[in-house]
């Protein structure tokens, strides 16, 4: 096995959230769209009971999903079911917690994806198919964006975004393309880039699956962590060139030079989050397709340094692939398994923590992530925003349905979330790149309260 695949270690203004209006609107609607219970449930959802599909997935619904949940593979369930996305259909809206209100923020992007806020709080988001960076600015009285600018363009495949130094006045804005890091300067309130790109990595690994590049820097801005997913489903990587440095994390210095692996078997990062209380890396993950309805997890985790995930040999644990089977019987024992297991087939994308003073108390510091929604499943799944509880910094294993509706009750996808960022106001944004918008969720149930924990 050649040394370069070895782990790391081994080597709208519309309001209708409130548990009353949301009842109503779910009512009028009820022919087509799942409805949603008036109150949130705090029972946590266990066992095999936790696999679901999107027609059971409401917001306030919690589940855990632990590796002794696993079903044997059973490749005959694997099908391609994936989405014909559709236009919105009148009436059609997200669906929040009581309390929440979610308006239509902005739209008219191409394919929006990841979002990140500056620390002005103006929030830059990549319009992937378009190449360009976009900076979405304030929100109105009727809750759409007030100022919409174009950062920069002539981008291939634009994803990750990130600000550099950290701290309130950084001087770049670190952008991921599917195959090189760029940066442009950068002055807190500038709409356009008063510069040129400069490249800082010039190749990283790209072709075949998996085109998204997050980049984050390390709490003390000494290190970048770049995620890199993989060309494949599952290929082995021993004889597969395709796959170096793929389904890893990258470690460079902030000017580009390469330091390592930091941690491999991951088999696609796409959201990366550095924790702000453990200052651990986070990833938002997605796993292999075509062993059967539920499996393999999505997943959620912290990520060790040096660490190794599994993939492609090993799923969540000492779960060998079927494919594999035999192959690297070393490694069996040394899986990390992740924190928080998630549907199989979700599609999870970007992740954050929550560091806004607008949601109630108990929000302080839990984690969001966009579920992009599934295609190796007989029912959908996905297709909707979770909530990540978290104790302390420390994950729980539990997650929590907390934006849905994207999905009509007989299974029309017409919506697709994809990032997730902080307002300045402490508002939930989301992007959505089935309906090319940009949703607000913000909280008007109670008075504003400090988002501590």
């Amino acid at each position: 096995m050649p040394p370069t695949y070895l782990p790391p270690s081994h080597l709208k203004s519309r309001s209708i959230f409130t548990a009353a209006s949301s009842m109503a609107a779910v009512l009028l609607s009820s022919a087509f769209f799942p409805a949603a219970p008036a109150l949130a449930q705090t029972k946590t959802i266990t066992g095999t009971a936790a696999f679901t599909d999107y027609s059971q997935e409401h917001p306030g619904v919690r589940r855990k999903i632990t590796a002794a949940d696993l079903p044997e593979p059973n490749a005959a369930e694997a099908v391609f079911n994936g989405p014909t996305v559709v236009a919105r259909p009148e009436g059609a809206w997200p669906v929040a917690p009581p309390g929440f209100k979610v308006e239509l923020y902005a739209q008219g992007f191409r394919v929006p994806r990841l979002m990140r806020t500056a620390p002005n709080g103006d929030v830059f988001l990549a319009d992937t198919a378009a190449g360009e960076i976009k900076i979405l600015r304030g929100v109105g009285a009727d809750g759409k964006v007030t100022t919409t600018e174009t950062f920069a363009s002539g981008l291939k495949q634009p994803f990750g975004i990130a600000f550099y130094p950290l701290g309130p006045n950084p001087q770049w804005v670190y952008i991921g393309n599917t195959a090189s890091v760029v940066r442009f300067p950068y002055k807190s309130g500038d709409l356009k880039t008063s510069g040129a790109a400069e490249v800082i990595v010039p190749s990283l690994p790209a072709g075949g699956g998996h085109s998204t590049r997050d980049i984050v820097f390390t709490k003390d801005g000494k290190r970048m962590l770049v995620s890199v997913g993989s060309a494949s489903n599952v290929d082995d990587v021993d004889n597969n060139p395709k796959e170096f440095h793929r389904a890893d994390v990258l470690e460079f210095q902030p000017d580009g030079k390469f330091v390592k692996i930091y941690a491999s078997g991951i088999r696609n990062c796409v959201g990366e989050a550095i924790n702000p209380i453990t200052g651990m890396l986070w990833c938002s993950t997605n796993e292999r397709d075509n062993l059967g309805n539920n499996l393999v997890p999505d997943y959620i985790t912290s990520v060790k340094e040096d660490g190794f995930y599994g993939w492609p040999w090993y799923y969540i644990g000492n779960h060998q692939d079927p494919r594999h089977a035999g192959k690297h019987p070393e490694l069996k024992g040394k899986v990390t398994v992740p924190d928080i297991l998630l549907q199989p087939h979700n599609a999870s994308l970007e992740l954050l923590f929550y560091n806004g003073s607008q949601f109630p108390k108990e929000y302080g510091g839990d984690g969001f992530a966009a579920e992009h929604g599934s295609w190796n499943k007989s029912k959908r799944a996905g297709y909707e925003v979770i909530r990540l509880p978290l104790k302390n910094g420390i994950a729980t294993g539990e997650y929590e349905d907390f934006l849905t509706g994207f999905v009509t009750a007989d299974g029309q996808v017409w919506g697709r979330p994809v990032g997730v960022t902080v307002a300045k106001d402490g508002s939930l944004l989301v992007s959505d790149d089935g309906s090319k918008s940009v949703w607000r969720v913000s909280y008007t149930g109670a008075a504003k309260q400090t988002a501590t924990k």
